[in-house]
């Protein structure tokens, strides 16, 4: 299978990576670690992010997640999912910053910051989110941050130090793809002023090959998924189905579409037209 970089698509920077592939992928929610490896590999990931405080290293027979991620070839994006408040946030970040340096992970640089507002939503506490950002960014990290898709918040995250903001495109594990694309815009149009190359990646709510598109098709620089693939009834072929929406969003964006028109417009030009002849008159007339 081919990669991304044969397509003419260029490589992704946040901060001090590159990632040839636009998309994300998680490591939760698969029914075995196989199936998560045989997705990631479908997906041709370059990067897949890991929950410090929620994964579980060992399933039921034993086998450990790592023996299943192939480190060398993966760039893993350690994530603060399951904390609700900044310290705590801070604290799981540090946490997934030693274990990557231990497994000699360029991962362990970065971190993606989730700090959620409540367990039933888990929509993201922007004033949390904003907090833990300037302690993370004080501490050294590069922070993706996860947030809702308030403009106003996104760009206070950029302003505070973020290499990157990650605005969701719905609730997380939801399926509803892009609720608001108007505001999703905004974001786009606002942090990307004064740089066109600051990374905004949509990151949740993601449920079909389509939602990844339009994200792309928008403006956005990459999509980070989960349940998507994880929860499909052929998780495999979800991922394949995703690689290929993430390239053919970004490559469609790229290439500039067409205008909007009220009326049709032929595709064929009107000049050199073969006009009617007196043969083909009157054959009409008389059938």
């Amino acid at each position: 299978m081919s990669h991304a970089t044969d397509l003419h698509m260029p490589a992704l920077r946040i901060g001090t990576f590159e990632l040839r592939s636009r998309l994300i992928l998680g490591t939760g929610r698969y029914h075995s670690f196989g199936e998560m490896q045989e997705s990631h590999m479908a997906a041709e990931a370059d990067c897949v992010t890991v929950a410090v405080r929620r994964e579980k290293l060992h399933d039921s027979q034993g086998n450990n997640i790592l023996d299943f991620l192939d480190l060398d070839r993966l760039t893993l994006l350690p994530n603060t999912a399951g904390c609700y408040e900044a310290k705590s946030a801070v604290r799981v970040a540090k946490m997934g910053r030693e274990i990557l340096t231990g497994l000699d992970n360029p991962g362990a640089d970065w971190v993606k910051l989730e700090v959620l507002g409540d367990s039933r939503t888990l929509l993201p506490d922007p004033i949390e989110t904003l907090k833990a950002t300037e302690e993370l960014v004080k501490e050294g990290f590069q922070v993706l941050c996860y947030t809702n898709d308030d403009p106003v918040i996104a760009m206070k995250l950029k302003q505070a130090g973020a290499v990157a903001v990650m605005p969701g495109g719905s609730p997380i594990g939801s399926g509803r793809g892009i609720a608001n694309p108007h505001n999703l815009l905004i974001i786009l149009e606002q942090l990307k002023a004064d740089d066109p190359d600051f990374p905004v990646i949509v990151d949740a709510g993601v449920g079909t090959p389509s939602d990844v598109v339009i994200a792309l098709e928008l403006g956005a620089d990459a999509v980070l998924l989960n349940t998507a693939v994880a929860r499909a009834k052929n998780p495999v072929n979800m991922a394949v189905a995703m690689k290929f929406a993430a390239q053919a969003g970004y490559l469609g964006r790229q290439s500039g579409r067409i205008g909007a028109a009220a009326y049709g417009s032929a595709s064929s030009p009107e000049y050199g037209m073969i006009s009617e002849t007196p043969t083909s008159k009157r054959l009409k007339s008389t059938s």
